[in-house]
């Protein structure tokens, strides 16, 4: 009897083995597991884009540049800038009237005093499109991918009237100073670059005395702009733009550039159009070619 068991115990055993010889050969299951088959240990998304530009980089110039601490844009809390933001400043300008400090309590009780695009969550996918002003944006029919995103930010007076095939017509944000302003629509924001005292104070006047009518060449004493929808860029980034990107070459950065570093700083990706080579070959002088409809972060 006792035998018998013993028979039947091999046979089965028997049979088991030759059951997971025919899985393992025929049907190849692989039994090698680690944590994540269990858990999901990829690190956490920054944003709900495809690809974001706060993601670990293992592009190492751009994180040795990037500082997200940065103050981008102006307000009353951060207005009062450093002593070497100050100095810098200062050499770009012909001559000072007023201090900085005087003309912070009028600019921010006329426009909106607040942290802008403090926002950044997993959930959020805010696409950019930074559209410079190169002639080789004709005949590129890239209008309609421009004015796609969700951001469309555009310098100076380039027009789009006419263009909207290759340029788009969409435009969210518009950076001026006084010399190259324009009239803007009621939904577009005037994103103000002050390269100088006097620029905050012209930008004061063009919405009440209107009796700026000068700076080193003739300006428009008042422009047609959404008051609620003013921004400032911030002195301390306009530094930060050209130490840190630029490495101090030239003398400052161009209007261009700035909202290029801009965008990478308040989006989660960022498309730039109009940047590239013109027809002769030639490059911005104060920035490397970059490929229309290129995908910068």
């Amino acid at each position: 009897m006792r035998c018998l068991r013993r028979m039947k115990l091999k046979i089965r055993v028997i049979h088991a083995a030759m059951w997971m010889v025919f899985l393992l050969v025929f049907v190849r299951v692989d039994f090698r597991f680690g944590l994540k088959d269990f858990f999901d240990v990829s690190p956490p998304k920054i944003c709900a884009c495809m690809s974001c530009v706060m993601e670990p980089q293992e592009d190492q110039w751009f994180m040795e540049r990037y500082d997200s601490q940065v103050p981008k844009l102006m307000s009353r809390a951060n207005s009062n800038i450093s002593m070497l933001t100050n100095k810098w400043w200062m050499r770009l300008q012909a001559f000072q009237t007023v201090n900085l400090s005087e003309i912070v309590d009028p600019l921010f009780s006329l426009f909106r005093d607040e942290e802008h695009y403090n926002d950044s969550s997993p959930d959020r996918c805010r696409t950019c499109a930074v559209v410079g002003n190169s002639a080789n944006l004709i005949r590129s029919h890239y209008g309609a991918i421009i004015d796609n995103h969700d951001f469309v930010f555009r310098m100076n007076r380039a027009p789009t009237k006419g263009y909207e095939r290759d340029v788009g017509d969409k435009t969210t944000h518009r950076a001026i100073y006084p010399e190259s302003a324009v009239d803007l629509e009621n939904s577009t924001h005037l994103v103000l670059l002050p390269f100088k005292v006097l620029d905050l104070q012209w930008l004061i006047s063009a919405f009440t005395t209107k009796n700026i009518t000068r700076t080193y060449s003739q300006v428009k004493p008042t422009i047609k702009a959404n008051k609620d929808k003013v921004m400032i860029i911030n002195p301390e980034f306009m530094r930060y733009v050209y130490e840190s990107w630029l490495k101090k070459q030239g003398k400052y950065p161009s209007t261009g550039f700035i909202m290029l570093m801009l965008a990478l700083h308040i989006c989660d990706q960022v498309n730039v159009f109009g940047f590239g080579a013109s027809a002769n070959g030639q490059c911005n002088r104060r920035s490397k070619c970059i490929e229309d409809g290129e995908r910068v972060r």
